[in-house]
């Protein structure tokens, strides 16, 4: 039964059982283990995954007669493996159970969120009436960032004898884990050392073929009633035995212990032999169970957002698996924002565009999570000043995927699974990755005031990025404009044009006005910064005054398309043919994936007026409607209500919402317009995962993106919650299905600011603190307050 803090999967069905897998991973920032049922191996129903942040392998594959070569987030050694069967005194041994054996005659699998475990409970039957009932609680503890732990319990029914369970630790993995990719080599790991100690320790070491990453993991293995193992092992995994005697009241237990290390752990130390010496010292099942609860108890104080009923339910399940992703653990680790979590093998764990709706959230709640996440990206500029050094531009040229060195790795092929064909990827043409992450940069030092930041690596990666940008543009004489070409934008649907010999369009709308917001900030941030800071960087970045003042320029005179009376996604998108929707609709149904389709069909999206995702309208998400205005005046443009609400049903009638960003994006926009369909988008973002609307891309990895955006979708976009210079601006704009809400900020220097919203008001808190200067509050109407420390204040809020 579900409540607020669980998720409970009453019936097991191999058609769903990935995503099932994917929804109940459990992880602490360091590493995560995806949900699977651990008597089963890897195969066509079952995916047993584990991951540890930032840990890459490159290999090469042969792929449609071309080698090419793929940085994967690597599958390690599985530690939850725990097979089973029972040896009854009066009949024969009995076969391995698993969930799929036919004797299977309940299932159960209840995720609680408030205790960060999974629970497993099955019970078998066989045609004497034999019962064996098995619960299997799981932890990847957020106290200890090393340790996973698993307790199974076996109670008999109706027979007594002996259960012989198999505990392994299985290095025979490989990524398997996405059907499309398996035609590429997913043999990551190799030089599989095994061992089991004097002190009944299990233990595995490998390494990453290509980038010689050694892991290490360490697997203690105990058992209630006690009883003495058979031991055996093979290159790839260690394989313990018990034989316990088991009957009615006399239930038996086992725990499995695990510490995973790795050579990207700092300080820097043999990963096999802080492992052993890990686990050789982790605490028993309940004390590891306590701990873990505590941090999660705290960590819930920081990052939970309430709303009421299952809109709520679901929030907290998404802030469930980003803080698992990325929690004060990751503070700590160079890694950036995996697009599909640690939680499958989904674009490879590539970092894309998507911290552009993960920071937000990180920002207000874990703020040194955002931090590092932005560190993520500082560390890697010398591969994007390199990259943009080959496309001949001064600056910074960031990937449009990227995972350990920072180097662009998206493929140059992708598979059609409609039509089996391997087609060229042109999507590492989205150059406005680069001005996601100086939104962020700037969105992170608005609203933490953390100048050292900015005036530090915020600054490089800022102007590094306006270097590029200013580069990029080339100024158009006939039009008396600047115009970028060559690009994809958000819609990557849109690759090239009609027919055209090489891939790219030309003045993406979206891709053309960050970059003159990019450009404007970091004017701004040269203007604010210390003199002697700006010599280091001009120095630094290759920035003189000829730079500046193309920067002015370029952010003044970029080229934004319009045709009729709306924002062309493109220079010529309302050129392109109207596609026939309905009859698309009527004759595949789902036709969100309208590239594969078409493609099959031996068409092109490319030929329509037909989008993946929000493209234009992604200019509504990241900007309220004054300060969007405001980079349309310096463009010399008029941007009015009027404008912009026909863009915004221009794009909604012909988007195909091939991403689940796709609907998150729409209903933020409609919800801050007062859109009547707004809810529709919302609820729609709200279950994307929940109900694998993509249609079985949930079980592949969990859309990180989408389910941090629903939470900035409560707390930015419904409350319009902003912090910057001028405090903290609240413009609510209300939604009947969100009739309240409540959460806990951390903003300019101040830590836990509560946040209550309820219909026509709004209540404000300030923890107490000696040293904490008022918080100024900016209001609709022009209202301001400061709110000194340890003080709470209602507003009264006009709904609607």
């Amino acid at each position: 039964m579900n409540t607020a803090w669980t998720w409970t999967f009453d019936r097991y069905d191999p058609k769903t059982e990935r995503v099932v897998e994917a929804l109940c991973t459990l992880g602490n920032g360091r590493f995560a283990t995806r949900g699977a049922a651990p008597e089963s191996p890897a195969d066509a129903v079952h995916y047993p995954g584990t991951y540890a942040a930032g840990c890459y392998n490159w290999l090469p594959s042969q792929v449609a007669g071309k080698q090419v070569g793929n940085e994967d987030m690597v599958n390690l050694p599985d530690w939850t493996r725990l097979r089973y069967r029972c040896l009854p005194q009066d009949g024969p041994a009995g076969e391995w159970l698993t969930p799929d054996h036919p004797s299977l005659r309940h299932h159960r699998a209840v995720l609680d969120l408030h205790a960060g475990t999974l629970t497993r409970r099955m019970l078998f039957q066989d045609g004497h009436g034999r019962r064996l009932g098995v619960t299997h609680t799981r932890l990847v503890s957020m106290a200890d960032p090393y340790l996973a732990a698993q307790q199974s319990t076996f109670r008999a029914s109706g027979w007594r004898g002996t259960i012989e369970i198999q505990s392994v630790l299985d290095g025979d993995v490989t990524n398997a884990g996405v059907a499309r990719y398996r035609a590429l080599d997913g043999r990551h790991l190799t030089g599989h050392r095994t061992g089991v100690g004097a002190d009944g320790i299990a233990w595995l070491s490998c390494e990453t073929t290509s980038l010689r990453t050694r892991i290490g993991i360490a697997v203690r293995t105990s058992s209630r009633p006690l009883a003495a193992m058979d031991q055996s092992c093979t290159e790839p995994a260690t394989a313990q035995t018990f034989r316990l005697p088991i009957s009615r009241g006399r239930p038996v237990v086992v725990l499995k212990a695990a510490a995973l290390y790795s050579s990207l752990d700092r300080p820097a130390g043999d990963p096999l032999t802080s492992a052993v010496e890990h686990v050789t010292h982790a605490p028993d099942f309940a004390t590891a169970l306590a701990g873990h609860q505590a941090a999660w108890e705290d960590l819930w104080s920081r990052g939970e957002v309430k709303v009421p009923g299952e809109a709520g339910r679901i929030l907290r399940l998404h802030a469930f698996h980003v803080l698992q992703t990325l929690s004060p653990h990751t503070a700590e680790l160079d890694v950036g924002v995996p697009a599909r979590g640690l939680h499958g093998e989904a674009y490879r764990g590539h970092v894309f565009w998507d911290e552009l709706f993960v920071t937000p959230y990180l920002t207000l709640h874990l703020p040194e999570v955002a931090r590092a996440v932005l560190m993520y990206r500082h560390r890697r500029l010398p591969a994007a000043r390199a990259a943009a050094r080959r496309a001949g531009r001064p600056g910074a040229m960031f990937p449009w995927q990227s995972a350990r060195s920072g180097r662009e790795e998206t493929q140059t092929l992708h598979l059609n699974p409609r039509s089996g064909r391997w087609l060229p990827d042109h999507s590492h043409l989205q150059r406005h990755v680069g001005s996601a992450i100086a939104w962020n940069v700037w969105r992170y030092a608005q609203t933490t005031g953390d100048t050292g930041f900015l005036y530090g690596p915020g600054a490089e990666l800022l102007m590094s990025i306006a270097r590029y940008w200013g580069a990029a543009a080339d100024y158009d004489t006939d039009r008396g404009r600047y115009r970028i070409r060559g690009v994809v934008g958000p819609d990557e649907y849109h690759d090239a044009y009609p027919g055209a010999a090489t891939p790219g369009i030309d003045d993406n709308a979206y891709t053309n006005v960050t970059a003159a917001w990019v450009l404007a900030r970091a004017l701004e941030l040269a203007a604010e910064l210390p003199r002697t800071r700006m010599r280091q960087l001009e120095q630094q970045l290759d920035v003189d005054a000829e730079a500046l003042n193309r920067w002015e320029d370029v952010s003044r005179r970029l080229h934004v398309p319009l045709h009729g009376d709306v924002i062309s996604q493109f220079e010529g998108y309302g050129d392109l043919a109207e596609l026939d929707w309905d009859a698309y609709r009527a004759r595949y149904g789902d036709i969100r994936r309208l590239d594969r389709i078409l493609e099959s069909e031996d068409d092109t999206v490319n030929r329509y007026q037909a989008s993946k995702q929000a493209d234009t309208l992604m200019l509504g998400y990241l900007f309220r409607p004054d300060e969007l205005h405001g980079i349309f005046a310096r463009l010399g443009y008029r941007l009015d209500d009027d404008l912009w609400r026909a863009t915004v049903a221009y794009y909604l009638q012909r988007t195909s919402h091939g991403s689940t960003l796709s609907s998150l994006v729409h209903g933020w926009v409609l919800a801050r317009h007062k859109g009547p369909d707004a809810w529709r988008y919302c609820e729609e973002a709200l279950l994307g995962d929940v109900m694998d609307i993509q249609g079985g891309t949930t079980g592949e990895g969990i859309h990180l993106g989408a389910m941090a955006g629903t939470l900035d979708l409560i707390e930015r976009g419904i409350v319009g919650l902003e912090a910057g210079p001028d405090g903290l601006r609240i413009d609510p704009v209300p939604l009947r299905e969100v009739p309240r809400c409540s959460f806990t900020v951390d903003c300019l220097g101040h830590r836990g600011i509560h946040i209550r919203f309820l219909p026509g008001k709004l209540g404000i808190e300030v923890p107490s603190s000696r040293t904490a200067s008022p918080l100024p509050l900016c209001l609709p109407d022009g209202v301001t307050a400061d709110l000194p420390a340890g003080r709470q204040r209602w507003f009264h809020m006009e709904a609607g």
